[in-house]
């Protein structure tokens, strides 16, 4: 008999009202957000202005949504392309079902695009919003509760996950919540980043790349726990193999860029941080030269005209004088 556990909700749909939003989606909205606000003040921080994480996350959240589909879509594609099943629920993303490998690096082609039409280096956006990302899957991973998927193996541990829902071939009972596993692991992810950032200066994509290697880390073991239906190769799940490559990938780009790249950016974006005109763009500098020379331009102006009303008045002065001078001797 179970005393403890983590119970799972009756339905995964969010009433706000009288429009219903499915809890997978809510936690991926709730995450973006959070993941925006953090990342602009960071941005702001290190000399940024307000405004430009969001006008790149326009490019950077669509292209991760789409790619985070299309991996999951692709390396589960039994779940809808394999007999009985119908092709359709690959685009029900609303539904669950996205790939945190596929999400990063579509995501990361949009940004890149965002990030060239506003003039500013990638890796430094990437570093302002890379905690943020990891807060963002620590929320989003509560979608998969609302769905009761993604669990761990059989337990009786206090904080086991109640499973109640038999559909897809799942089995009641009770198991490891690996979904508040990775949650938490995000959030100790967030953390350090954070810290390290401070501590050490990160800068050109370094922030980012220990937030790759540290959740890598985390995702391999959590991964390893998981019962769902998965590929595997070599007898290990393809997600915990993805996991090792990119975490060697991510810590052999910190320490190759700390030698080649010391430091940080000194300039991340162009002009005032903090101000921002009406159009989003950087306030003009040529105003204030203009207004300046035309300052200048009437000093000057002001200047020769009373010089000249002293020269002319000195030249008055002497030619009166002279003048009276020869009055006398003539008289």
């Amino acid at each position: 008999m179970d005393l403890a556990f983590i119970p799972s909700p009756s339905r995964g749909v969010v009433e706000l009202g009288p429009i219903p939003l499915r809890g997978y989606a809510f936690c991926i909205i709730i995450g973006v957000f959070v993941a925006v606000w953090l990342g602009n003040k960071r941005w702001i921080d290190r000399g940024g202005r307000p405004g430009t994480v969001a006008d790149i996350a326009v490019w950077a959240v669509p292209f991760g949504l789409v790619g985070g589909r299309l991996y999951h879509v692709i390396t589960d594609y039994q779940l809808y392309f394999s007999e009985g099943r119908d092709w359709v629920d690959a685009f029900k993303i609303w539904e669950g079902g996205l790939g945190i490998w596929g999400a990063i690096a579509l995501g990361a082609v949009g940004a890149w695009i965002g990030c060239r039409r506003r003039g500013i280096p990638l890796p430094a956006w990437a570093d302002a919003l890379a905690p943020g990302i990891a807060l963002a899957q620590a929320i989003g991973r509560w979608g998969n509760w609302f769905n009761q998927e993604l669990y761990g193996k059989p337990t009786d541990l206090p904080w086991a996950l109640k499973i109640t829902s038999a559909d897809d071939g799942r089995v009641p009972g009770t198991y490891h919540p690996t979904f508040l596993y990775e949650s938490l692991w995000c959030v100790g992810v967030a953390l350090l980043v954070i810290w390290a950032d401070r501590r050490f200066k990160l800068g050109h994509g370094r922030a980012f790349a220990l937030y790759v290697a540290s959740y890598c880390a985390g995702r391999g073991w959590i991964e390893y726990m998981r019962v769902d239906d998965a590929h595997h190769v070599l007898g290990v799940r393809l997600n915990v193999w993805t996991a090792v490559v990119v975490f060697v990938l991510a810590v052999v780009y910190l320490v190759v860029s700390s030698k080649i790249r010391p430091g940080r950016e000194e300039i991340v974006e162009a002009g005032d941080p903090g101000e921002v005109d009406g159009d989003g763009a950087a306030p003009s500098a040529e105003p204030a030269k203009a207004e300046g020379e035309t300052g200048a331009t009437k000093a000057d102006a002001k200047d020769e005209t009373k010089t000249g009303a002293k020269a002319e008045a000195k030249a008055d002065g002497k030619g009166g004088a002279k003048s009276e001078a020869e009055a006398v001797d003539k008289s």
